[in-house]
């Protein structure tokens, strides 16, 4: 392993008024919400509600447009902490095992350390006999597994996810989740946008409900799946349809 430096915590992130706004449709917000320092947070909600977009936001993926958002530390120090994995991953035309690496190189890493380091992040997530494929060849629950990798190899502080069980079998679910769980219990912070109910109450510490752009309900996993503070979450939870 990598011993990445340890410093100032880059949590809680915090959103005032957070809005995002694009050619002046509104994507979602005004935003207010806290992510603390531990946890594992599910964004749950209904189709279009914008759960990607709050991810995006959070990340620095999708512009502000009006409100803030602030994290513990300035910027720059918070981008080099965190990490992002797509619902669709991204697959760079490389072998997998230079993928995984990737990320130390390119913080300055030599090569030598940053391989040995991808082989036992491949061997973790269940790659070890893949490492000289290539990567965009993978099957769908293998590339998510890379993704996976590639992401916490740095050890990200906090670790944002978008849907990434969306179409894979049971098998790659259960691993993937066995992956962020892990992760999560060595202290990474995650937050992970999904809409499958059941990884919601598998997963989660604490659930964010968004509805119509905004934060409808934000409570402990235990507490929102039992009894649900909002008429929209209820409903969502009981499986009608929240228009």
């Amino acid at each position: 392993m990598v011993d990445v430096a340890k410093s100032r915590s880059i949590l809680p992130l915090t959103l005032t008024g957070a809005t995002a706004k694009v050619r002046q449709k509104l994507l979602v917000g005004p935003l207010n919400l806290t992510i603390g320092q531990q946890g594992f947070s599910v964004v749950m909600g209904p189709n279009g509600a914008g759960k990607t977009s709050l991810l995006r936001l959070m990340h620095g993926l999708q512009r502000l447009s009006a409100g803030s958002i602030d994290w513990a530390v300035d910027g720059i120090s918070a981008r080099r902490k965190q990490a992002y994995v797509f619902q669709a991953p991204i697959m760079m035309r490389r072998r997998v095992l230079d993928s995984i690496a990737f990320p130390l190189i390119l913080h300055g890493v030599d090569k030598k350390t940053a391989w040995d380091t991808a082989e036992k992040w491949a061997q973790r997530v269940g790659l070890g006999h893949v490492l000289q494929s290539w990567a965009p060849m993978l099957s769908g629950g293998e590339k998510q597994k890379l993704a996976l990798a590639r992401a916490l190899i740095y050890q990200p502080e906090i670790l944002f996810l978008d849907e990434p069980c969306t179409n894979l079998d049971g098998r790659s679910t259960r691993e993937i989740e066995d992956i962020l769980k892990a992760s999560q219990q060595a202290g990474t912070r995650i937050v992970m946008a999904t809409h499958d109910m059941g990884q919601a109450r598998r997963l989660a510490t604490d659930v964010v409900f968004i509805y119509d752009g905004k934060v409808n309900e934000k409570n402990d996993a235990v507490a929102f799946f039992n009894a649900p503070q909002t008429l929209e979450a209820q409903a969502f939870i009981n499986g009608d349809i929240v228009e």
